[in-house]
C-alpha cells in the first residue's frame, strides 16, 4: 500500500533533478551552448515564440553560436530579443544569419556563476525534502486511517530517507559537474 507513495515520491524527485539540470544547462559557462538561449522568446507575428522556433540554432565554432532565422524578416526581431535577455552576448548580424560571439569568462564572472549553480542546487534539494515531507505525511495518515501497520509506516519512513539521500547525492553530483565546467578555463 505504502509502496505506491515511495514510488510517487521517486518520480517527483526525479523530476525535480530534470528541472534542475535543464536550469543549469541555460548557464553560460564559457563555450557557446545552444542551450544558453533555450529561454528567450522571440515576438514572432505578435505571438511569443521561444528562439529555436523561428531559426536554426549552431555551434560552428567553440565560442561562436550562429541563428539563421528561417524568414530573413526575423532578424531584426531576434536581434531585439538577445539584447533585452540576460545572457550579456551583443549579436551582430549580417543580412541572413545572427551571429553571438561568447566571450572568455573572467574568474569574478566563473565565482558568481558558481554562487547561482549553489543557489540552484539548493532550491533542488528543498524541493526534494518537501517532497519527502509530503510523502511522509501521507504514509503516517494511512497509518491514522488503519490502512497500514507501523511495522510497514517504518519501513516507508526508512524507504523514503534513502531515497531521498541517494536524489540529494545525484543532484549534488549535477551541481559538482557544472561548477567543473564553469571553473575550467
Amino acid at each position: 500500500m505504502y509502496k505506491a507513495t515511495v514510488k510517487a515520491a521517486g518520480e517527483k524527485m526525479d523530476k525535480t533533478i530534470a528541472v534542475i539540470q535543464k536550469d543549469l544547462a541555460t548557464l553560460r559557462a564559457g563555450r557557446a551552448n545552444p542551450q544558453i538561449l533555450d529561454k528567450i522568446t522571440v515576438d514572432y507575428y505578435g505571438t511569443p515564440t521561444a528562439l529555436n522556433q523561428v531559426g536554426n540554432i549552431s555551434s560552428p565554432e567553440p565560442r561562436m553560436l550562429v541563428i539563421a532565422p528561417w524568414e530573413a524578416s526575423m532578424i531584426s526581431p531576434i536581434e531585439k530579443a538577445i539584447q533585452k535577455s540576460d545572457i550579456g552576448i551583443n549579436p551582430s548580424n549580417d543580412g541572413k544569419v545572427i551571429r553571438l560571439m561568447v566571450p572568455e569568462l573572467t574568474a569574478e564572472r566563473r565565482k558568481d556563476l558558481c554562487k547561482q549553480v549553489k543557489k540552484r542546487i539548493e532550491e533542488g534539494k528543498v524541493a526534494i525534502r518537501a517532497i519527502r515531507r509530503d510523502a511522509m505525511e501521507a504514509v503516517k495518515k494511512m497509518k491514522k486511517d488503519s490502512q497500514i501497520t507501523e511495522d510497514d509506516q517504518k519501513a516507508a519512513e526508512k524507504e523514503l530517507q534513502k531515497l531521498t539521500d541517494s536524489k540529494i547525492e545525484m543532484i549534488d553530483k549535477v551541481g559538482a559537474a557544472k561548477e567543473k565546467e564553469i571553473m575550467e578555463v
